[in-house]
Order: structure tokens, then C-alpha cells, then sequence
């Protein structure tokens, strides 16, 4: 009797492996069913969303009888812009490069071409001032007949925004020999500090942004083995110096 039950029970066994083609199946069809559907109106929007159901019916995510491999979307490169740095550097080169205009107009009125000279440099706009034109040989103090000099360098370092200034004294090789300076260095340094103290006579001068300093005959920029290199080696300079570094620094 009990082997009768249990084939009886054996007959109503159901087999169930057809319903995993079966849902692929039905996969599919819902594919084709989306694909006609678009196919009467497909715009831009409807094809991105049509792709998106391939990828994730053949390529992506999990299907009922397989595991594929996931997506990978490439992220697009973006071309960056110019940084706020390099912009603010570029527009501080431009604004020496306007001061400098202004310098060379005020030479060539003036007829001091063989006297003075500008020039743009990495570290900001280079005014150099043959020193036959401020002092006598051997000596710092600056001839009174050309005072007039130093106000109108005044007039042409007074800025919108405010600049660091350095005035520089250089000498020759030739030894100093008098009782007031011990050596070309000393000279050179007190020739940058009264050029600079003739410059602060302006009322629209700050002297916190400037400072002085001497190289005595140590940077030529000419040979002195003549007389026309060591007059040029005789100098004193004026740097403007830059508001922003090339490397986006912020000078203050």
C-alpha cells in the first residue's frame, strides 16, 4: 500500500527547468517591445535610454541564466582653463610693462638715453641710472643741479596698487681713496640710500616699500679693463618689483 502512495505522489512531480529559458525569453521579447516602441518617434533622449537598457540587459548587471561583466563608462577628459594664478601674473606682467612705457617716454622727452636704461626682468622692472648723472667721482651726496631727476623717478614710482622698490648702488674696481668711505662697498651703499632718501622728498611716496642696499664693484655688467665699461659698472638701480610671481605667488 505505501509503495502505491509514493509512486502516485512521483506522478504529480512537476519538471521546472523550462522556466529559465523561458524568462530569458520573455527578456528578450520586453527588449523588441522597447525597440518598437521607440522606433515611431526616437530622439536623442529615447536612443540614450534605449542603450542604456541594452547595456544593462546583454552587458551589465546580472541575467537570469548568466553573470556578466560590469560596465566600465570612460571618464571624459576636461580641458582645464587657465588658472586664476597664471591670469593674475600675466595681467602684472602687462601693468610693468605700462610702467616701463611711461619711463622710456619720460627718457626720450628728456633726451637721457645714454644715462638711463629699463628693462624687464624675473624679478620685476629693472630702472638702471649711470651715476655720472646724480654724483661726483668718489662721492654719495647727489649734485644738487640734478635733484629735479630724483623728484620726476618720484612722480613716475607713485602706482595704483602699491610696489616693493629697491634701489641698488654698484662701483667700479678702482679703490676708493678718500677719508669718507673705507671701500667701494660702503660707497655704494650710501649712494643707494640718498638716491633713495632724494626719491622720499614726494609727499606720495611711502618709505616702507622701499629699501636700499650696495654691491660695491662685486656685479659688473661690464668689463673694467676700460674706461667706458667701468662707467657703466658705476650705477645705481631702481627695481620695481613684480605684485605676482610667475608661479602665482603674491608678493606683499
Amino acid at each position: 500500500m505505501s509503495k502505491r502512495r509514493k509512486k502516485k505522489k512521483e506522478a504529480y512531480k512537476v519538471d521546472e527547468s523550462w522556466l529559465l529559458p523561458y524568462a530569458d525569453l520573455l527578456t528578450l521579447l520586453l527588449a523588441l517591445f522597447i525597440v518598437l516602441f521607440a522606433s515611431s518617434t526616437l530622439d536623442v533622449n529615447k536612443f540614450n535610454q534605449i542603450s542604456s537598457v541594452f547595456n544593462e540587459i546583454f552587458d551589465g548587471g546580472q541575467g537570469v541564466m548568466d553573470h556578466a561583466a560590469p560596465i566600465t563608462t570612460p571618464i571624459p577628459t576636461i580641458k582645464e582653463p587657465e588658472d586664476e594664478e597664471n591670469l593674475s601674473y600675466l595681467e602684472d606682467q602687462k601693468s610693468l610693462s605700462e610702467i616701463q612705457d611711461r619711463v622710456d617716454e619720460y627718457i626720450a622727452e628728456n633726451k637721457l638715453e645714454n644715462l638711463f636704461e629699463t628693462k624687464l626682468t624675473d624679478e620685476g622692472l629693472l630702472v638702471t641710472i649711470r651715476d655720472s648723472i646724480l654724483f661726483s667721482p668718489g662721492h654719495a651726496t647727489i649734485k644738487s643741479e640734478y635733484l629735479g631727476i630724483a623728484d620726476d623717478i618720484a612722480e613716475l614710482l607713485v602706482f595704483d596698487e602699491p610696489r616693493q622698490i629697491v634701489v641698488t648702488g654698484h662701483t667700479d674696481t678702482v679703490p676708493i681713496q678718500n677719508t669718507e668711505f673705507q671701500s667701494n662697498w660702503e660707497l655704494s651703499v650710501m649712494r643707494a640710500v640718498n638716491f633713495m632718501r632724494s626719491i622720499m622728498r614726494s609727499d606720495e611716496i611711502d618709505p616702507l616699500l622701499f629699501s636700499a642696499k650696495g654691491y660695491g664693484e662685486f656685479h659688473p655688467i661690464a668689463p673694467n679693463d676700460t674706461s667706458e665699461g667701468r662707467s657703466k659698472n658705476r650705477r645705481v638701480e631702481v627695481l620695481i618689483q613684480p605684485l605676482v610671481l610667475q608661479d602665482g605667488t603674491k608678493l606683499e
